[in-house]
């Protein structure tokens, strides 16, 4: 279902749809089989051994590619994987521009995995020219953009970063884990490679753990397959087939995961217990215009600030329907606590000067009716208020 004349909802409705001819199941199947048989020596079906290829994988990894307006798509075992893969294209000696506000998991693979083998990065607001221009070295050979970042929500100019980065010759790397395809595609603006934790939104239930990688050029995509197949950090058959099964409804699912989060942002701008909210929805967030100019919608997660540190734990314990757990994008409302789970890794003198604070709470808002969850927050909010000043009076 690549066609570009497709709407995206009916190419992600029609995954895998069409793509087995002898049956025409409407489900691609599950080829659960790591070799393939060659018809005589020299002649392949395509499928040779399973790290390398195998049918299941290889029809999520075009859908994905034409989702992404790519070349090439590459299924991983996890966005983990997935930024591991892209990340060895780079040397000893090579230096990464990298967006400031970023999750953990990736500050963590930069600077304890790739620093062992001499790959360094420079850490700054990749919406800023003038800041990208003094963090280039002449050993810089590309720019890694989370937009929007994780927890704080800030946005970049990808069409701008990316033809800066093209003026240097340097690659322009998007994690689009938040957006997806659906809503923003980096491609198009002018980026490299796309990355996903296709765990979250493109999965969309909390059952699956995959990455995604899709890249624009002959080149570039040809690497990037040599390095598929070399670490071998594949996703497998049944995991492609469950993440193909998720992607199906995204379109639906990012439609009321966007409006459940702008109605809850909006409710918690005016509470009496919160201080700050950072969603690229709401007309007075800084990245609010550029993120209209380069996406078609907005993300179900934002971060909010409560006003007293205290309120954290008693608001997270009271907390019913929402879960307390970490991940984000699936069907189920999550609410984590950034500064001890999802960005532990990152140094406290760090997440402090982005703003990852002990008063930061980052909500995945799921796809339940939009009262209920506000209602659950309010509850866990005025639980936490009465705790803590119960308490206090009590000192």
């Amino acid at each position: 279902m690549s066609e570009k004349k497709y709407r995206i909802e009916s190419v992600l409705a029609q995954i895998g749809s069409i793509e087995e001819p002898v049956t025409g199941a409407v489900n691609y199947p599950i080829y659960q089989a790591t070799a393939f048989r060659h018809p005589r020596l020299g002649q392949s079906t395509g499928f040779d051994y399973s790290r390398t290829k195998s049918p299941t994988r290889a029809v999520l990894e075009e859908a994905a590619a034409a989702l992404e307006a790519g070349d090439a798509g590459f299924a991983c075992s996890s966005g983990m994987a997935a930024l591991q893969t892209v990340f060895t294209l780079f040397a000893s000696g090579d230096h990464l521009i990298v967006s400031l506000d970023l999750y953990g998991g990736t500050y963590r693979l930069l600077e304890r995995v790739l620093s062992k083998y001499g790959v360094t990065a420079s850490y700054v607001d990749t919406n800023d020219l003038s800041a990208l221009e003094e963090a280039r070295q002449p050993n810089t050979k590309a720019v890694f953009i989370e937009t929007p970042t994780n927890p704080l929500m800030m946005v970049t100019d990808i069409r701008a970063v990316s033809q800066w980065a093209r003026d240097h010759g340097l690659v322009t790397i998007v994690d689009n884990t938040l957006l997806t395809p659906f809503f923003q595609r980096p491609i198009e603006l002018g980026a490299d490679i796309v990355v996903h934790s296709a765990t979250k939104y493109l999965g969309g239930h909390n059952d699956v753990l995959a990455g995604l990688i899709v890249s624009k050029g002959k080149e570039l995509s040809e690497e990037i397959a040599f390095l598929h197949n070399s670490i071998g950090a594949v996703l497998g058959p049944t995991d492609s087939y469950q993440l193909m099964r998720g992607m199906k409804t995204l379109a639906l699912r990012m439609e009321r995961h966007q409006s459940n989060a702008l109605a809850i942002a909006k409710h918690l701008q005016n509470h009496p217990q919160v201080t700050e909210v950072f969603y690229p929805g709401l007309p007075d967030h800084p990245g609010y215009e550029i993120q209209n100019a380069q996406s078609s919608g907005n993300t179900g997660i934002f971060s909010f600030r409560v006003s007293d540190a205290r309120y954290v734990e008693p608001v997270l314990r009271h907390l019913k329907l929402i879960a307390f757990a970490e991940s984000l994008g699936g069907v189920e409302s999550l609410m984590t606590y950034p500064a001890v789970q999802t960005h532990a890794d990152i140094p406290a003198h760090v997440r402090d000067a982005v703003g990852v604070d002990d008063r930061l709470l980052r909500f995945s808002v799921g796809i339940e009716h939009v009262d209920d969850l506000i209602q659950d927050l309010d509850q866990a909010l005025e639980a936490a208020r009465a705790e803590v000043e119960g308490g206090s009076k009590n000192e």
